[in-house]
């Protein structure tokens, strides 16, 4: 969860071959790309100044809201001044602050994005139980009352009694509110959604966070290290009590390098010894639980998704390096336990929050075609709302409205993963080659690297005190030309191939040791002449910045997974040396097009640092306790043999 709305964190973290024709025979064509206007009322003169002029527009209350237990939770509610008709209010819980506090001090921007107040929504902030200037305690991801006995309270309880009392207290609404939210507010939003109140109409969970040890700090038991420390050098400050006033960071933080820093630290432990202190005691609940145990368990949101509101629209950025997991998961939990209801998913080519922010043309060296963050505020989210709690005629959106990368196009399906995909595994074969056939009159085969903790493979070729968020579309030229990662390639494509849904790793692998991380990344290969075209092309001829993309290898989806929890990811098992062993990875959901020409890739290493800490290799039950003797070089087997068939298992859409 990058907090963007926080601001940066030491500049970079928040606070926050074959025929592909003939593999799509038979499967019908996919709906019609759906193109961006040319232009966009989102971006019009008229829209673009409604920010300074909040205050001419709006009245402004701050009132405390009581909750069913006594407790009061600051509310900021922005009353539009027309009263030409009722208005409908859209309402975001943050642990991020309801600032700028003070009735008579106005935000630059209200609602999910500048439509809503040029359109005279009721804007409601509220900052969430024990945050700012609420009352109470608060606690990251407070389980709901089912998973937690003796609790008479949870963050659904609190949305419910605040949309009562919304409705009920505040002047000329229609009585129809909606939920936003991104990153953490985005689960907010989704468990706000849970036993709905009547009034509550229309939410859209943006970039929730599902479950912690799949989302932002752990991926399957991979601690992401960067992004877990400094966020938590700022948000895992306690508050005195109630405040307006910002907590100092933890920790000043002067490094600019952060491969180097996180090198230099040492084992884990020692961050609290010299740099915590104490200071931030969520870092020592995170660090107490190596597994995923009663604590993380009773913090999934998922099995609780019932009875949510009866339209929602989650909303993900492909490119998400925070919180990929928890959209995808939401949505499909929401389908499952949720029949009759409106459930929507929209994945666009976003790094974290990128939808409700900026014009969405870009990420890093990787161009998408257009204004496609505007494009979705307009055509999708402004809609969305309007239908639910106003009742215009807008049509719904599409089951899936899912931007296809690669093509650089818009896609509405009537299912995700579509309809009419081929599931097909791509197998690793000797020579670095990558292919749809499996392996053939071989009885042993493998590829093997040594991995060295004390010299990782970096997660990008740049400079970094934290998470990159550009990271999840870099050029991986740098990773792949180093000794301890393996590297598998198609033919270049003498057609189109689209990979739709979920991707899994099937790795069977081996170590000389006892403990092993595997990271698997799926690369796009450009042809070593391409080039941007069209608007894209001029734009990147106009930037300084713009890196050459032939032979750009670009990421297109990545994970990693902590070998120890190959098998359960509460009970972590031991490897034995030099043993063949499955690793199940699931790597998320993709809409890529390869195109012709280009080459499919597949990447596996063993480190990704600092984005991932150091597994020692040697075998530590608790690598938070791990000493600097416990860390160890490692000979790693990747198997691909007919009896340990590694493969990658894919989607292949028909066109």
């Amino acid at each position: 969860m990058q907090r963007w709305q926080l601001g940066a964190v030491a500049g970079v973290v928040g606070w926050i071959g074959w025929s592909a024709a003939a593999l799509a025979q038979g499967a019908p064509p996919v709906a019609p790309p759906v193109a961006p206007p040319a232009a966009s009322p989102a971006a019009s003169p008229a829209v673009e100044a409604v920010a300074p002029k909040l205050a001419e527009r709006y009245v402004k209350w701050e009132r405390m809201v009581p909750m069913r237990d006594g407790i009061e939770l600051f509310t900021a509610i922005y009353l539009p001044k027309s009263t030409a008709e009722p208005h409908p209010i859209v309402m975001r819980r943050t642990p991020y602050s309801c600032a700028p506090y003070g009735e008579t001090n106005f935000p630059d921007t209200l609602g999910p994005s500048r439509l809503f107040p040029e359109h005279d929504y009721i804007v409601v902030h509220q900052d969430v139980r024990g945050c700012w200037r609420s009352q109470g305690t608060f606690d990251d991801m407070r389980p709901q009352i089912a998973a937690n006995p003796g609790a008479t309270i949870d963050e659904s309880t609190d949305t419910w009694d605040t949309v009562d009392w919304l409705v009920k207290n505040v002047p000329g609404n229609n009585g129809r509110v909606g939920l936003w939210g991104v990153s953490y507010p985005g689960f907010y939003a989704a468990v706000g959604s849970i036993d709905a109140h009547p009034a509550l109409k229309a939410s859209s969970p943006q970039a929730p966070i599902a479950d912690w040890f799949f989302d932002d700090f752990f991926h399957h038991g991979a601690f992401f290290l960067p992004h877990a420390f400094l966020f938590l050098n700022g948000f895992g400050v306690p508050r005195p009590g109630p405040t307006s006033e910002r907590r100092p960071p933890a920790v000043e933080l002067t490094a600019q390098d952060g491969y180097q820093f996180f090198l230099d630290v040492g084992p884990l432990k020692n961050l609290e010894r010299d740099w915590f202190k104490g200071r931030v005691p969520y870092w020592n609940v995170l660090t107490s639980h190596p597994t995923y145990d009663a604590y993380w368990q009773a913090r999934n949101v998922l099995p609780h998704l019932k009875k949510a509101a009866p339209a929602m629209l989650t909303v993900g950025g492909w490119f998400d390096a925070e919180d990929l997991y928890g959209p995808l998961q939401t949505y499909r939990a929401l389908e499952a336990q949720n029949p009759g209801i409106e459930n929507s998913l929209v994945m666009g080519p976003w790094s974290h929050g990128g939808w409700a922010r900026g014009d969405g043309e870009r990420l890093g060296h990787v161009r998408f075609g257009g204004k496609q963050s505007l494009w979705y505020r307009e055509q999708v989210e402004f809609p969305f709302f309007e239908r639910h709690l106003r009742g215009q005629p807008a049509a719904p959106p599409a089951e899936a409205t899912v931007f296809e990368t690669g093509r650089n196009q818009w896609q509405r399906f009537d299912a995700w993963p579509p309809k009419g995909t081929q599931q097909r595994a791509l197998h690793l074969h000797g020579g670095g080659r990558l292919a749809f056939d499996a392996p053939q009159g071989e009885p042993i085969a493998f590829d093997e690297f040594v991995s060295d903790p004390a010299k990782p493979v970096p997660f990008h070729d740049g400079i970094a005190l934290g998470m990159a968020k550009s990271y999840m579309t870099d050029d991986q030229r740098f990773a792949a030309r180093r000794p301890d990662v393996l590297v598998w390639q198609t033919e270049p494509l003498a057609s189109d191939v689209t990979l739709a849904g979920p991707l899994v790793a099937q790795l069977f692998v081996s170590t000389s040791r006892e403990d092993a991380d595997w990271v698997v990344k799926l690369v796009d290969v450009h042809p070593a002449d391409f080039r941007y075209s069209g608007a894209d092309g001029e734009a990147a001829a106009a930037d300084p910045t713009q890196k050459p993309m032939g032979s750009y290898q670009m990421l297109v989806r990545s994970e990693v997974i902590r070998g120890r929890f190959r098998k359960s990811y509460s009970q972590p098992h031991r490897f034995a040396p030099g043993q063949p062993d499955l690793v199940k990875l699931p790597l998320q959901d993709v809409l890529h097009t390869f195109r012709k020409g280009h080459r499919i890739m597949i990447q596996v290493q063993s480190t990704w640092f600092p984005l991932v800490d150091r597994n020692p290799q040697k075998w530590v039950d608790d690598l938070f306790q791990a000493d600097a003797d416990d860390f160890a070089a490692a000979t790693h087997r990747v198997w691909r043999d007919l009896g340990h068939p590694s493969r990658i298992e894919v989607g292949v859409l028909a066109r």
